[in-house]
């Protein structure tokens, strides 16, 4: 009864529905393929001959759980707890709550315990799955409540900062902007404090960072020696803490949002009729809404410029290191193209929040209704907002190119290289915008079209990096393995179709989502062996056509994708 009615209500409705136990298996089920692909890595078609071979089994499969399900609670308990709140806002239903006599505690903790319900399920259901690996050998059970416990605090620091920025922005886009590049910024302060502040101070900031603490578990023979970091876990509870308190006390100062009572400035009146100026409108309205008007918050400037500190930071790093030492992340990337893998995906992610809520606040403010009932043609309407989306994150696409302009300029690659890099780079970009809009149009829910949109994005690139990890596991003998990373990829592939293909399903969609893996992972493979036009035929032939199979349905068949019928117009 702590957080109030609220959560009460979702605990007892969540259990209702079909997709809780869906998702429940669904995560049983890819921890089990993961051990399945993790076993063939290993061992191949080998059986294992000796007792320390399955304890060294159980030992890789206890880090690659602990580091994925960290993963996996960090993004999808800050989107979900912000996506939550977010919605209450654009739908104006966050005001009735405010009008009820719920206390500030109740509002606040009701909607965050409500939005983790579903990652604490998951998290509850994988401790048997952890099970299997104190049997395997080669991990303490302290180990393993160590990783779930660290889980478990992330899941409530990270959900608790995700409701406090939903609950402080006006806009959603803003709201998973700010969330997600507020947490890289973090992770990315507190490392740089424990590595600079020196050996006192950076331990106690280092305390912040989970990635820390669950490789304090994952190496327990380490500097610390301690198998269950304490400290770090009262830390992040302290964090969380912290974060909820502000939640509370600043709920009824920043809502209801004062932008709900904004006069208009005084230079958009007409002295002389005292009224609004008249702004021309172009040909097209949705374009014109896009690019001249303040459709995603007056604060979209902090936004891109937390973005544009990250790329500051990373060129910073790369300038200051222009010779690589010959250390390689996950052994096959250098310290400079980890760098752009990581602000070119971070750029990505936004690109898709940006083109995901462009159209879910449209349905969630009615706009989208209005829209429909005028002669606007499905054309303008998705082009214009394609134009609006790459209009307003210009500033996100621009700096992966620069980066890869400067590796030309400084010769670590080659023209020809930073020229398919460019294109492969543009390619996802075009995908990532497509993939929101798709979302935005397949689901009518808009915290249901955000999670699918944001998650089909994560899930691809959470994909690809467990495929580079067992990669190298299995490097020697790679073809032996072949078999259990088509097993593995498959699962991706079927549950990308479910995704694409929910509402308005076609042949060219179920293609798109059965070839969308399978290709990237010739792409991974393509990479490992230097194969860089084979990588950019891949990435372009896979992607491209995963985004014309979504973009010609939403212009042809716009009417239907959204229940207009052809005499409404």
């Amino acid at each position: 009864m702590f957080a109030g009615p609220i959560f009460n209500r979702e605990a007892i409705t969540s259990p209702r529905q079909l997709k809780h136990y869906v998702m429940r298996a669904g995560y049983v089920a890819g921890m089990f393929v993961l051990m399945y692909t993790t076993s063939q890595a290993t061992f191949g078609w080998q059986s294992a001959q000796t007792v320390g071979e399955v304890a060294r089994f159980g030992g890789l499969l206890f880090q690659i759980f602990s580091l994925v399900q960290l993963v996996l609670v960090l993004f999808f308990a800050l989107l979900f707890s912000a996506g939550n709140v977010a919605q209450e806002k654009d739908r104006q239903t966050l005001i009735l709550l405010l009008m009820t006599d719920l206390k500030n505690r109740e509002l606040v903790l009701g909607k965050l315990f409500s939005s983790l319900l579903l990652v604490g399920v998951l998290l509850a259901v994988s401790v048997p799955v952890f099970a299997l690996t104190y049997a395997f050998g080669g991990v303490s059970l302290a180990q393993i409540g160590a990783s779930l416990a660290i889980c478990t605090v992330t899941a409530l620091a990270s959900g608790s900062w995700g409701a406090l920025v939903a609950l402080w922005r006006e806009k959603t886009f803003q709201t998973l902007a700010v969330s997600v590049l507020g947490t890289v910024l973090f992770i990315g302060a507190v490392e740089a404090g424990a590595l600079f502040a020196g050996p006192v101070a950076g331990y106690w900031i280092g305390l912040l960072n989970p990635f820390r603490a669950m490789m304090q578990v994952l190496n327990p023979l380490g500097p610390s020696g301690d198998v269950f970091p304490v400290a770090n876990i009262l830390a992040l509870l302290g964090l969380a803490v912290v974060l909820n308190v502000v939640a509370i006390l600043r709920l009824r100062v920043w809502n209801p949002s004062r932008n709900l009572f904004v006069a208009p400035k005084e230079d958009d009146i007409d002295t002389s009729t005292g009224k609004g100026k008249v702004r021309t409108v172009w040909t097209n309205p949705v374009i014109w809404r896009e690019m001249r008007t303040k459709a995603y918050g007056r604060k979209i400037f902090a936004i891109k410029a937390a973005y544009l500190a990250i790329f500051a930071a990373a060129m910073a790093y790369i300038v200051a290191n222009p010779v690589s030492d010959g250390t390689l992340v996950l052994g096959m990337i250098s310290m400079s193209g980890f760098a752009f893998v990581v602000i070119g995906l971070l750029g990505l992610l936004l690109i898709n929040a940006q083109a995901v809520t462009s159209l879910t606040t449209e349905r969630d403010l009615k706009t989208l209704e209005l829209l429909l009932v005028t002669n606007i043609t499905a054309k303008e309407f998705i082009y214009g907002k394609l134009g609006g989306i790459f209009y307003n994150t210009k500033e996100i696409i621009l700096p992966p190119l620069i980066m890869a302009v400067y590796f030309a300029a400084t010769g670590v690659l080659s023209v020809e290289n930073v020229t398919y890099l460019i294109l492969g780079f543009l390619c996802l970009a075009a995908f990532s915008a497509m993939l929101g809009l798709h979302a935005g149009i397949t689901y009518d829910s808009s915290r249901t079209a955000i999670a699918n949109s944001l998650g089909t994005m994560f899930f691809l690139f959470l994909g690809i990096f467990i495929c580079l990890m067992l990669i190298i596991e299995s490097r020697s003998s790679f073809l032996l393995q072949l078999p259990s990373f088509l097993v593995f990829i498959l699962g991706g592939s079927l549950g990308l179709w479910g995704s694409l293909t929910y509402k308005n399903p076609s042949p060219a969609l179920t293609m798109a989502a059965l070839s969308l893996p399978f290709l990237t992972f010739y792409a991974i493979t393509g990479f490992l062996l230097d194969n860089t036009l084979g990588v950019l035929i891949a990435v372009a032939v896979t992607y491209g056509f995963t985004t014309m199979a979504m973009l010609v349905p939403a212009v042809s068949e716009f009417d239907v994708a959204l229940g207009r019928s052809s005499t409404d117009g």
